[in-house]
């Protein structure tokens, strides 16, 4: 049964971080640990983390990490190198997996399908939720039945949050960041592209994975996410195709 590593980035996230700590503990699935990786905080994130590790009576590995960092993806690479386990799976303070039964699903559906090697990269579905946990919508962009690196030339058709990828593959594709906003972006199809080169499946859940909290990083700053994501999709997919799509981006509208 494979085992899963969460990587749970902060920075004075008080407010948010407890619902995610709560739905990680509570996961039915003992293969797991969880590492958070804090820039730093001047409120009580940091006690609320140790507070969580020191709690979860030895079923889930906790480790803690608080120093300044470049900025988030400097940080979502320091915890992919301290990450331990078959996969990494990032959840943002606020966000939470679907239930306490998710990643047990997940493990049983990876170890009932036989595969002659783990796949690559492990996907599903997106609820939106707000700030206090209630569900607003199922996320816009849905994934497809046969995901691969060329899906996201339609955009990001998995959130983040609901892609998980091979522990050795992620540490061989670090975060790259000259990106700002748009980097997991990029790291994605980057991790797909290596799955490719390998020959390794990508596995289709069909499940809701994670809820997500509105908002973040990249739509607070949506212009210059939008600017980044272009360049991230000229260097991945041409030049010309990029346009067509965002072309056609604008006529669906």
């Amino acid at each position: 049964m494979p085992s899963f590593c969460i990587i749970t980035c902060t920075y004075n996230a008080e407010k948010e971080l407890p619902r995610t700590l709560k739905s990680v503990g509570e996961q039915s699935y003992d293969k797991v640990s969880h590492i958070i990786i804090d820039g730093k905080s001047s409120d009580k994130t940091v006690e609320l983390a140790h507070a969580y590790a020191a709690n979860t009576n030895g079923r889930h590995k906790v480790k803690v990490v608080s120093e300044k960092d470049n900025g988030l993806y400097d940080a979502m690479n320091k915890g992919i190198q301290q990450a331990e386990g078959d996969y990494i799976l990032f959840l943002n303070a606020g966000d939470t997996l679907a239930d306490e039964h998710t990643l047990r699903r997940i493990a049983t559906q990876i170890n009932n399908a036989h595969y002659k090697e783990l796949p690559a990269v492990i996907y599903g579905k997106t609820d939106i939720v707000d700030a206090n946990g209630r569900f607003l919508h199922h996320r816009r962009l849905q994934p497809p039945e046969k995901l691969t690196w060329k899906s996201f030339l339609n955009g990001m058709l998995v959130c983040h949050q609901a892609f998980y990828a091979r522990t050795d593959l992620a540490r061989q594709t670090p975060y790259d960041q000259t990106y700002r906003l748009s980097a997991d972006v990029d790291w994605c199809i980057r991790i797909m592209k290596a799955a490719a080169a390998k020959t390794l499946p990508l596995h289709n859940t069909h499940l809701t994975l994670c809820q997500y909290l509105e908002g973040g990083m990249s739509v607070k700053n949506h212009r210059a996410s939008l600017i980044e994501r272009f360049q991230i999709m000229r260097k991945h997919y041409g030049l010309m195709h990029t346009i067509c799509v965002h072309i056609w981006f604008v006529i669906r509208k």
